[in-house]
Parts: structure tokens; C-alpha cells; sequence
């Protein structure tokens, strides 16, 4: 059974729900594991989410 994202909470445009990832830098440590880069979205700060946006109230 899919699970859906809550309506309070949308996917972040810039990085599409994967905050965080992992870069390969191309270096090994003294053991033999690769040296990895984790960056985080600037955007949404690693939560993969936005704020849904406020709607102004009409004027009548």
C-alpha cells in the first residue's frame, strides 16, 4: 500500500524529497574507504520539504 505525502507538507522543488546525499570525492582513506562529501539541500536546510504557501485573504 503507497503512502502518500501529508497536504501540510510538499516536496521541495530544488532537490525533489532527497536532501541529503552522499558524493564520492575520488580519494581513499588508510583503510581503504572511499572519503565521502554529505551535503545537505540549501533550501529546505535537509528536511526534503516546503511549506505549503499562505493564501492571502480575498478583499471584498
Amino acid at each position: 500500500m503507497p503512502y502518500g505525502i501529508p497536504a501540510h507538507a510538499r516536496l521541495c522543488p530544488n532537490c525533489d524529497g532527497f536532501p541529503v546525499v552522499a558524493i564520492a570525492s575520488g580519494t581513499r582513506r588508510r583503510d581503504g574507504a572511499r572519503a565521502l562529501l554529505h551535503v545537505t539541500c540549501r533550501v529546505c536546510q535537509g528536511t526534503g520539504t516546503r511549506p505549503a504557501r499562505r493564501r492571502e485573504a480575498s478583499r471584498v
